[in-house]
This record gives structure tokens, C-alpha cells and sequence, in this order.
């Protein structure tokens, strides 16, 4: 099992299910929020080494987290991962959409300084704004747009720039993301399950259960599950340039 989204730091039972994540999944990426968040984090899920943190600061609090700009600038070099970062462009955080660029612009070429690294992005509302940053950064890593639901435009745009994509269960469960799955190259699609937040039946989706997404796009892609699992896995070992 992987899963390269989940907020693992904030399940109400964080704790009670670090272990089992670590066990049942071969590799999940903790995303934080602020690298306050990351660096706390980081100390508790220690010696846990199929859990990788990443060093985030969420668009969504960009206002309350900006004084935390040059923490995550700084630890961009002790980070592998990056996420999550981004820019939210929906009417709820347009107030904040400078600072939200800024810091998003900041990361991207830090990332570049550092040598490139593995970078998961929220882009609601804003993927042109997102791409026309990272265009500037070429050497800044490899973007993994999680839960993307922008235009099928932005979406070849984004395929152009072999950009990977993030993919949960709750995304497959309506028209539009199923439309917007289905078009994306089979080579770049990645399972998330953006727990605790994403939510099915009314409970999270677990780390564990991120794989789950196999069974729908088995249908998209018409092929068996066992091809569908396999194609993320591949995926998977490419973008950590792990052997098979």
C-alpha cells in the first residue's frame, strides 16, 4: 500500500494509528501545514521509515503561516518531500492570493536551489497561476498536483509538463473527476487518500485505503485491477527511482 497525500498528523487518532500505517503501507507522505507543524511532526513519526514528511504551508492558511515564511525557506534543504503548497484561487482565500503566490514562488525556486525535490501541490482554482511559476523554475523537482480539479485544458498543460497527479477515492466518486482521471496518461497518476479530510460514508479515508482507488480505474482504463495496480506501483518505484 502507498499513498502519497494524507494528513496523517491530523486524524483525531493520530497516534493510535501510526503503527499500523507504517506496517501496512510500504510508503506514505505526511503532509503538514506549516513548518512548525513539520518540524513537530517529524520528531513524533521518527523511526517510522516507510512515513516520509513533507514541509508544507497551506495556501489556505497563508495569512496566519506567514510568519513562518523563512522557517520553510531555511528547512527546504533538510526537507526530501515538499507538501503541501499550492495556491487556493477560490473566492474564500482571494483576500490572501498575493501572499499565497509569494510563498508558493518562494518554495518553487528554493526547491530549485536545493536541487529539485518531490513537491505535492493543491492548485484549486489557480493552475495557471501554479504552472506559470514552476515554468520558471524547470529544475525545481517534480510536481505532484493532488486532488486536481482544474479545466481539461490546464489538465493537458499539465500533462505536457509530465506533472503527476494525486489521485483519492472521494475524487473518482463524481463525473467530473472521473472525466478528469480518464484523460490523464495512466503513467502519472499516483493514489492519495487526503484523510482525514476526504471522507467516505462519513469517515476518512486511512492511508492504508489509498490503494482503493485501483478498483475504479480499473474501469476508467478497462483493464484488471492487477494491471491497474501494478501501473500505480510502477509509477510509484519511477518517481523515487526505486527499483521494481
Amino acid at each position: 500500500m502507498i499513498d502519497l497525500h494524507t494528513h496523517l498528523d491530523l486524524y483525531p487518532n493520530a497516534l493510535d494509528i501510526l503503527a499500523r500505517v507504517n506496517k501496512e503501507n510500504r510508503f506514505t507522505l505526511a503532509v503538514t501545514t506549516s513548518p512548525r507543524a513539520w518540524v513537530a511532526t517529524s520528531q513524533v513519526f521518527k523511526g517510522h521509515n516507510n512515513i516520509k514528511v513533507a514541509l508544507g504551508l497551506h495556501p489556505e492558511v497563508a495569512d496566519q503561516k506567514f510568519n513562518e515564511l523563512n522557517l520553510l525557506l531555511s528547512s527546504i534543504h533538510k526537507a526530501d518531500f515538499i507538501g503541501e503548497v499550492g495556491i487556493d484561487g477560490s473566492a474564500r482565500y482571494s483576500k490572501t492570493i498575493e501572499k499565497q503566490e509569494l510563498i508558493f514562488a518562494s518554495t518553487i525556486r528554493e526547491c530549485e536551489k536545493a536541487g529539485g525535490r518531490i513537491i505535492s501541490i493543491h492548485s484549486r482554482g489557480a493552475a495557471s497561476k501554479i504552472f506559470s511559476i514552476i515554468k520558471k523554475y524547470p529544475n525545481c523537482g517534480t510536481p505532484i498536483l493532488h486532488w486536481f480539479s482544474g479545466s481539461i485544458t490546464e489538465l493537458k498543460e499539465a500533462v505536457k509538463m509530465r506533472c503527476y497527479f494525486s489521485v483519492n477515492s472521494l475524487m473518482l466518486k463524481n463525473k467530473k473527476g472521473r472525466d478528469l482521471a480518464s484523460r490523464i496518461p495512466s503513467e502519472l497518476v499516483l493514489p492519495e487518500s487526503d484523510g482525514p479530510f476526504a471522507t467516505l460514508n462519513g469517515k476518512p479515508i486511512m492511508p492504508w485505503e489509498a490503494m482503493n482507488i485501483c478498483s475504479d480505474l480499473s474501469t476508467i482504463w478497462n483493464i484488471p485491477i492487477s494491471d491497474s495496480k501494478r501501473q500505480i506501483m510502477n509509477n510509484f518505484e519511477r518517481l523515487l527511482f526505486l527499483p521494481p
